[in-house]
């Protein structure tokens, strides 16, 4: 037998050998499930379902100046007495690796020596771009820019770190990854996101939760995933935060499910639900979302949390409840296992009567406990609930630093370059301005430290916003700098203009505040008026314009694009974020950035890529500013010879598709190549095409790649009119590069 083949017999006798010690591991974990449930009373059962928030058996607040302080007395009462399951979040600010250790300990030294059956507790973060409520941790860009750098690996690789720097605090369980599909650009969360497209989407959730939980998730620097917010929260029709959606079952299934079954079959852990409604119905109330969907069809066998008081919210917002008890009722009957109540117990009290009088039956308890039970003996948290104070060493590595900053240079999209005035030699004068120049919150964003990720004077002052980071790069001799404007206000326009006369060139970086949730609610997606007339302003100067935007959505600026000569889209690109941009600016990292979402010209013309044909004919079009998929490079790449393996292809064959690429510039650079589908014909109205593959490839001046794609059948599929996934023969169109080419489905 040759070499080659013996490989193959030993790859599969070893996933044969792992999937058995899986099967055993999850048998062994379920008699443990099984046995502790029976020992437990209803009320360590109800506890074990109710989560708090860290206010709730705090003394004090932690805040720019005062210290967060436990209330151990409270503390006790919670676990011992309510027999609380979970706490999670800071109050306010985050908290140093070893405060995080303390407080941790002290949690479980209560949990495993004064509650009669042990059962540690699983505290919880938001840990949405990094360990963001660590101080020192590495914060990297939010996923928005991650989704920007078209890179699979680099986001696994940033979970991985994430999760390394979150267990090291001692907490095991991570609230992220966001997997709302961002197709609407006002809501305040579409930073949170992968971006537009479902199979973007899908692809970097699923490497993320991969990097999170890795293969086991008991092992030290592994954390419990939790895909959110289930389902439908990134399309609210007002585009405001938890406002309601109107979403048809159909569109649910092909645009809005996906990550979640992709999220499932990577074996996330846990899901949180949706704060707000589909259809009038909320998302906490609703059995066949909560149950049906997710666990009948999608198959998933972890837990599911409620979001930030949106139980109790089915009365009080909602209106579906007539009371609190009921809401609780019909959240827990619907499949929340978990309540993230969050200030009181409440959800504790209520449940227990619900159970006593009988109007919730014991085996639904039964099944919520047992299902997260079984996460915290997955976590390990049963043989070691404690941080390993070592690990705090592990905390924002050089390697860690390194990944961060390359994340957020690749995250970088180069939007116009007009008479390639970029890069910038170093030898020029440069005059930078706008309300983004110098600060470090408004390259992070919400979730940075405290919640809204405004409290500039606690980031580390060893970052360089980009004003610092050209000085760095340039010299400070060589660079000038006043604001401008605020994010809404006029300061000093009129000496802007004045110093821009005597540089070579500006660099304007504008964008948003930091914000994030409910808080960031806008009611005009168009770039403040400031903003837009220091822009005008320095224009008038006949110096060249560089615009750097700094931001978490697309804020529409059609009327300044003719003005700048340069635009960089920098997104929200964390703590490495000035010296990436300063890197782009100046040549040392050439571009390779790609918009995850469509860029939008007009406040009333927000379309997505994959649009119907209906809405580009006749005086229709898709009159984007910029379109999904578009980046710039310092360099240039021309694709060629688009072909497949066949034209005609049956219901069991494998579509092979290759391309050229060729790097006919002059120096090396990132190209994403995009792969997209039409389906010329179709049962239900099919978009003018669909993303289905990207390869991100790197190549030299001149050099030749040939990129080669494997689809089968199943990438065709489709939600028909019965809203179910179908397959239909017929004709489809291959595009790639700009180049396309047809094939039959038998």
């Amino acid at each position: 037998m040759k070499l080659k083949q013996w490989s193959g017999v030993i790859s599969l006798g070893l996933l044969i050998a792992l999937s058995s010690c899986q099967v055993r591991q999850e048998n062994t974990i379920d008699a443990k499930v099984k046995q502790l449930l029976a020992q437990m009373t209803l009320e360590e059962k109800i506890g074990q379902m109710t989560q708090i928030s860290i206010q709730v058996v705090s003394k004090t607040r932690g805040t720019v100046d005062q210290k967060h302080e436990i209330d151990h007395e409270k503390l006790v009462e919670a676990i011992t007495k309510y027999h609380v399951g979970s706490i999670l979040n800071v109050w306010d600010v985050a908290h140093s690796p070893e405060y995080w250790q303390e407080l941790i300990i002290q949690i479980q030294n209560i949990a495993i020596k004064d509650t009669r059956l042990g059962i540690p507790v699983i505290y919880g973060i938001d840990a949405i771009h990094g360990a963001n409520y660590t101080l020192g941790a590495t914060i990297f860009p939010q996923n928005i820019a991650m989704a920007a750098t078209w890179n699979p690996e680099l986001v696994r690789r940033s979970a991985a770190i994430t999760a390394r720097e979150v267990r090291a605090c001692g907490i095991p369980w991570n609230f992220n990854p966001v997997l709302g599909v961002g197709r609407q650009p006002l809501w305040p969360r579409l930073f949170e996101t992968f971006g537009e497209d479902v199979f973007l989407v899908s692809v970097l959730g699923e490497e993320y939760i991969k990097g999170l939980q890795g293969t086991d998730l008991s092992v030290s620097d592994r954390v419990a995933g939790c895909a959110k917010h289930y389902l439908g929260d990134s399309f609210p029709f007002s585009g405001k935060d938890r406002t309601p959606a109107w979403i048809p079952e159909r569109m649910l299934r092909e645009l809005f499910v996906p990550p979640y079954r992709a999220a499932v079959n990577a074996g996330v852990a846990t899901i949180m639900a949706n704060s707000s409604e589909i259809n009038g119905i909320p998302v906490h109330s609703s059995y066949f979302l909560l149950t049906e969907l997710l666990r009948g069809e999608l198959g998933f066998k972890g837990f599911v949390v409620s979001d930030w008081n949106d139980i109790n919210n089915l009365y009080r917002r909602e209106k579906v409840a007539g009371s609190q008890k009921e809401a609780v009722k019909m959240a827990v009957m619907a499949g929340i296992d978990m309540s993230m109540v969050p200030y009181d117990y409440s959800f504790y009290e209520l449940l227990l009567e619900l159970v006593n009088e009988g109007s919730v039956p014991l085996a639904r308890i039964d099944e919520a406990v047992s299902r997260i039970l079984r996460v915290k003996f997955q976590l390990g948290l049963f043989k070691n609930p404690y941080p390993e104070s070592h690990a705090i060493q592990l905390i924002a590595s050089a390697e860690a630093q390194a990944l961060n900053r390359q994340a957020a240079a690749e995250a970088i999209t180069l939007l116009k370059n007009r008479n390639h005035i970029l890069p910038l030699a170093k030898n020029r004068k440069v005059f930078v301005t706008g309300p983004t120049a110098n600060a470090l919150s408004v390259l992070n964003g919400g979730w940075t430290i405290v919640w809204q990720g405004n409290e500039e004077a606690l980031y580390p002052s060893e970052k360089l916003t980009i004003l610092e980071a050209i000085q760095v790069k340039i010299g400070k001799d060589k660079t000038s700098y006043t604001p401008g404007v605020a994010f809404d206000i006029v300061l000093n326009i009129l000496q802007a203009v004045q110093m821009a006369q005597n540089a070579d060139v500006a660099i304007i970086c504008i964008g948003e505040p930091a914000y994030c949730e409910t808080p960031g609610n806008i009611d005009n997606l168009t770039m403040t008026k400031a903003q837009l007339e220091l822009v005008k302003a320095i224009s008038t100067t006949g110096v060249p314009i560089v615009l750097v935007l700094a931001e978490g959505r697309p804020r529409i600026i059609s009327e300044i694009v003719d003005l700048a000569d340069a635009i960089l889209m920098a997104y929200l690109p964390g703590l490495e974020g000035g010296p990436a941009i300063a890197d782009v600016l100046f040549g040392d990292v050439n571009p390779g950035g790609k918009l995850p979402i469509s860029y939008p010209q007009y406040p009333n013309s927000l379309m997505t890529y994959d649009h119907k044909t209906s809405e580009i004919v006749d005086v229709n079009d898709y009159d984007v500013q910029w379109s999904f998929g578009f980046g710039m490079s310092y360099t240039t790449f021309d694709y060629a010879n688009l072909r497949l393996d066949t034209t005609v292809y049956n219901p069991d064959s494998e579509i092979r598709i290759s391309v050229d690429v060729t790097n006919s510039g002059d120096r090396s650079g990132l190209e994403v190549v995009q792969l997209y589908i039409s389906d010329k014909v179709a049962s239900v109205t099919p978009p003018v095409k669909r993303l289905k593959g990207f390869q991100k490839i790197y190549l030299e001046p001149g050099q030749i790649r040939t990129v080669d794609f494997m689809l089968t059948p199943l990438d065709l599929e489709f939600v028909g009119r019965e809203n179910t996934r179908i397959t239909e023969p017929g004709e489809f169109a291959v595009e790639i590069g700009g180049l396309t080419r047809n094939f039959i489905l038998e």
